[in-house]
């Protein structure tokens, strides 16, 4: 893997992660960092996220913009579980998420200064809905370079009550994971499950695998991923071009604009990408806020429409 360029020492912040940390995203594939969020942007975004999840339940049947919100079928009946593209719903909170030094420190640590914010979700349970998530590899790719999902846990996730299971080491290769859960359930070698508390952050590489089992009587979960990747992935390897990269980028001045002015008083994110990638100012940025993928890079699921491994391989024990 070509590791991207760390910061330089008169850049670091307390914001950035250590060496010990970087070791251990590494070597494992994740990392916890409890309480990153601070307590203000927590609650503002606690309460956008109810906002979401009511906005999407409010749309009547046949309304475009339902294509962001995702549902699943429940023995209850259709369950909302996902919202995409939270940038253009109204609810300001995401972007200022998005230039928070706690959010954009990791990304610079992990993908180096041209980091591009790529997607953007809200993903929940409610309450008493404990289906399972399974095993699964969020994004495969050749692994020249880190792709990295930050997930913002807005509630509690314990153990017995669904806490995300992951296979540490897992990260290194495609998985079968239809092969994960036929020969081990729940319990492949090494797994472990991860409790999170609100405001805390679990950083995870997009190919370790992970999942939750399915639990009763669970509490409302909501958690919000962003993922990031360096530009120089994109522009290599795809799946997106060189013009989506611009309007991903044009993105981050309106994030860290956003944080500034709601947290005034706090840290402010030196963001130094380089200088072909520094984007012009823009006046409408209704483009930005929701730019479709259109493409995607491809996943490891159990499932019919996956690709053909090569060589199945178990999880690293």
């Amino acid at each position: 893997m070509s590791l991207a360029p760390a910061p330089s020492p008169a850049h670091l912040t307390t914001h950035h992660l250590t060496p010990d940390q970087v070791e251990f995203f590494d070597a494992h594939g994740y990392l916890v960092l409890p309480g990153r969020v601070p307590a203000d942007l927590l609650a503002d975004l606690q309460e956008a996220a109810s906002a979401w999840i009511a906005g999407g339940l409010a749309l009547p049947e046949g309304d475009p913009t339902l294509e962001d919100y995702k549902f699943a079928s429940r023995p209850s009946g259709q369950v909302m579980f996902r919202v995409d593209y939270l940038h253009n719903k109204g609810e300001a909170a995401s972007l200022a998420l998005l230039g928070a030094p706690e959010v954009l420190g990791i990304a610079e640590s992990l993908c180096g200064p041209d980091f591009v914010p790529t997607y953007e979700s809200l993903v929940f349970k409610n309450e008493g809905d404990g289906a399972p998530i399974p095993w699964h590899q969020d994004a495969v790719h050749p692994r020249r370079h880190r792709i990295i999902n930050i997930d913002v846990y807005l509630d509690s996730s314990r153990a017995g009550e669904g806490a995300l299971r992951v296979v540490p080491g897992s990260q290194t290769t495609r998985n079968d994971v239809c092969l994960v859960r036929d020969e081990y359930g729940w319990s492949p070698p090494g797994a472990v499950q991860v409790e999170l508390e609100p405001g805390d952050v679990l950083v995870h590489d997009v190919m370790v695998v992970h999942g939750s089992e399915p639990v009763q009587d669970n509490p409302l979960r909501r958690t919000i991923y962003y993922e990031f990747r360096p530009a120089e992935q994109i522009l290599t390897e795809g799946p997106w071009d060189r013009p989506w990269v611009d309007a991903r980028m044009r993105l981050m001045p309106v994030a860290l604009r956003e944080h500034a002015a709601r947290r005034p008083r706090h840290d402010q994110f030196d963001w130094q990408p380089s200088a072909d990638l520094r984007p012009s100012a823009v006046e409408d940025t209704a483009v930005e806020l929701r730019l479709a993928h259109v493409v995607h890079s491809p996943t490891s699921h159990c499932s019919a429409g996956d690709v053909p491994l090569d060589q199945p391989l178990r999880p690293r024990g």
